[in-house]
């Protein structure tokens, strides 16, 4: 069983995880080059992949801000606390089978630095199920 302090201490690394993260998404904009490959598209559906992006940026800067503001109360067990965790799990969780079952970046790893970031980020996501979890089942 993990404790109070120690998951309060595993959700401030998860604060700031979810602020390293967000480089990934920047980064994927450029290597998947959306500025050519969604200029096809109508204006509408690009802006609507542009805008779903944002959501998703924003909601992890969320994350991050919740988890390092409040990693007290997180890990304090209460059913807001929990919740508020399990949706954090779900969401990578969802994620991770997502990158698994339905992604192929294998074409877009075109170096050591791509690779080691994709795979490094896995490893993130995997840590926020496990840490976000732990906090969700106190």
């Amino acid at each position: 069983m993990i404790t109070t302090h120690t998951l309060k201490m595993l959700l401030l690394v998860g604060g700031l995880l979810h602020l390293c993260i967000t480089s990934a998404g920047f980064t994927m904009t450029f290597v998947l080059n959306w500025r050519k490959n969604l200029s096809p598209l109508c204006a509408l559906t690009r802006h609507i992949v542009w805008s779903h992006a944002a959501f998703v940026l924003l909601t992890i800067l969320g994350f991050a801000a919740v988890s390092l503001c409040c990693a007290g109360s997180l890990a304090s067990g209460e059913p807001l606390a929990r919740a508020v965790c399990a949706f954090i799990a779900v969401f990578w969780g969802l994620r991770l089978l997502i990158g698994f079952f339905l992604f192929d970046a294998r074409p877009h790893l075109t170096n050591f630095a791509l690779k080691l970031g994709y795979h490094g980020l896995t490893v993130v996501f995997l840590f926020f199920v496990f840490c976000y979890g732990s906090a969700a089942v106190r």
